[in-house]
């Protein structure tokens, strides 16, 4: 286990006197270095699934989520798509074909914005922000 050593501000006297009547929790928890270590701190988070904050359990659960986190942002990270390559993935996602989006338009105007010979517009873009409940900036390039 690998430990740290932090320093804290110094603290008034009577702060230091209500810091330390305050509850310690100590958290042990380990660094992820391998998917498999991610794979540990997934399914431990999955057991402290809903403890209250504050409590070792709940102080547990946001350090392995800060954890597991940083880890897959510099491990695993997700490329951003663009508009279209969010609009593929919600129609392979929720099995749809290019005639199933009638709020940008039919199939054919459908065909060229997947193919990039057509760029959405503003209403295309709201209407596919309200339909999959999304960020309109989804579907921005």
């Amino acid at each position: 286990m690998t430990t740290a050593t932090v320093s804290l501000p110094r603290l008034s006297p009577s702060r230091r006197r209500t810091a330390s009547r305050a509850p310690r929790h100590l958290v042990r928890v380990s660094p992820i270095r391998t998917d498999a270590d991610l794979a540990a701190a997934q399914h431990r988070m999955e057991a402290l699934w809903g403890a209250k904050p504050g409590t070792p359990a709940g102080d547990e659960l946001d350090v392995l989520g800060a954890l597991v986190s940083t880890y897959e942002a510099t491990n695993h990270p997700v490329p951003h798509t663009g508009g279209v390559g969010a609009l593929r993935a919600l129609m392979d996602g929720n099995g749809l074909g290019q005639s199933d989006l009638p709020e940008i338009g039919n199939q054919s105007v459908v065909s060229q914005i997947l193919s990039g010979r057509r760029q959405m517009n503003i209403r295309q873009v709201k209407a596919l922000a309200a339909r999959f409940r999304m960020p309109a900036g989804a579907f921005i390039a």
